[in-house]
């Protein structure tokens, strides 16, 4: 005998542009906003029935409604609002899920009008709300950064199958996608309780660049570990850093058919395919993490 398990629906990727205008400088806001709705909806599953079904047009309608009602400021406060209102206007609606990414863009000289789409790495957030608690996922994607030197990998496990050379200088480049669990979050988030998100953001995205420089690297699980504590320690509002680093790797070009040398100058950029290595850090004393890495 067939029977339901969980699930939930919402409306993915609206793509939502906030322009605030104040005089001739104005400011943007470019998001892409996913919903996820769980609650009793077991009958529209079994039966067919409808009546506890908010159309995912809705959802959309309110993301753009929001929008302009609320304004966008930090992406935890906007995937909160949304979170929290899904919850409280829908009585068959218990567990909100938003994921919102951030598109960033820069100033245009000094045209307070004009914009070039930024370069950067895409900020990230999910936010979950019960109708009792919060909780908010931070984070980053495609924040590319590389060492020329200061890496070196070697005394590692070897087998019949092994050709890689062990190096005591590589170059160590990655894009790094990583995720931070914050601590405590109010129930209302109101901006005089609720963390400051776009400080704690810049914190841990300062702390993640000083670490992957600083750090002598002996492998790329060594650096993983030292970026997620460094988060951990500039950002005593966050409890649990997770990271995905891809192994960028450059090989040295063998220049000698060419009669030229190479000492450290030249490399082979290699896409495909690359190693990845994922890892968690987390205070010994953090809390329960609840359905935030849903």
């Amino acid at each position: 005998m067939a029977v339901l398990g969980p699930n939930r629906y919402g409306k993915a990727e609206t793509r939502v542009v906030r322009v605030t205008r104040h005089g001739d400088a104005h400011r943007i806001k470019d998001l892409t906003v996913s919903t996820a709705l769980a609650g009793d909806l077991a009958e529209v599953h079994l039966s067919g029935d409808n009546s506890a079904v908010l159309p995912t047009d809705s959802q959309k309608n309110t993301i753009f409604a929001f929008a302009k009602r609320h304004g966008v400021g930090a992406i935890e406060d906007f995937a909160l609002l949304l979170a929290r209102h899904f919850v409280d206007s829908q009585p068959a609606i218990h567990h909100a899920r938003v994921a919102v990414e951030e598109h960033a863009w820069e100033r245009n000289g000094a045209f307070g009008h004009s914009f070039v789409r930024s370069g950067r790495e895409v900020r990230t957030c999910v936010a979950h709300h019960d109708g009792t608690g919060s909780w908010v996922v931070s984070g980053l994607r495609d924040l590319v950064v590389l060492n020329t030197t200061d890496s070196e990998f070697r005394g590692f496990a070897k087998d019949e199958y092994t050709t890689l050379p062990e190096t005591s200088d590589r170059v160590l480049a990655t894009a790094v996608d990583v995720s931070w669990r914050h601590a405590d979050v109010s129930r209302d988030g109101s901006p005089d309780v609720s963390p400051d998100w776009d400080k704690a953001y810049e914190k841990a995205r300062a702390a993640l660049l000083t670490a992957f420089a600083d750090t002598y690297s002996l492998s790329l699980q060594q650096t993983l570990y030292a970026m997620g504590t460094r988060v951990l320690a500039e950002c005593p509002g966050i409890c649990e850093v997770r990271l995905s680093l891809p192994n960028r790797h450059h090989f040295l070009v063998d220049l000698a058919p060419f009669g030229l040398p190479n000492d450290g100058e030249v490399f082979f950029a290699a896409d495909r395919p690359y190693g990845l290595i994922e890892g968690t850090v987390l205070r010994e004393d953090a809390p329960d993490a609840g359905p935030a890495w849903e």
